[in-house]
């Protein structure tokens, strides 16, 4: 992303595309999955559901009060989403919407587009549906 090595981007951006294990925005590419905030894109190593927990959802929580929405991309194969972590979101006053990550994609870029107080958690997908 921006700065070799950090995996940061330090303004929220559209999702331009995605697939082949990453994403394209703001005329970037990133390989891997990446948190989508107004602190900024954040490289994120969750790469199933299982994977994602609280500690790796901190950038989340530290900006919780500039979030209205979060957009939680589980992949192609959408399991369940830990109900401790929906309600510790929950509890900070953001609604959660974890569903595949192309539909996670396309809301998230929606909400967007709508000036809405959207984040998002993308988990990254080899094949985009």
């Amino acid at each position: 992303m921006a700065e070799p090595g950090q995996g940061f981007y330090p303004y929220q951006a559209l999702i331009d595309a995605y697939g082949n294990g990453g994403f394209r925005f703001a005329g970037m590419s990133h390989k891997g999955s990446v948190l989508c905030l107004p602190s900024g894109m954040h490289a994120w190593e969750a790469t199933t559901p299982v994977e994602i927990t609280m500690d790796n959802l901190a950038p989340i929580f530290a900006v919780a009060d500039q979030l209205d929405v979060l957009m939680v991309g589980l992949g192609n194969d959408v399991t369940g989403f830990d109900p401790a972590i929906r309600a510790a979101l929950r509890e900070r006053g953001i609604i959660v919407e974890a569903i595949g990550t192309g539909g996670a994609v396309r809301t998230y870029n929606i909400l967007m587009g709508e000036s809405r107080a959207v984040g998002a958690a993308l988990i990254a997908v080899e094949r985009a549906r």
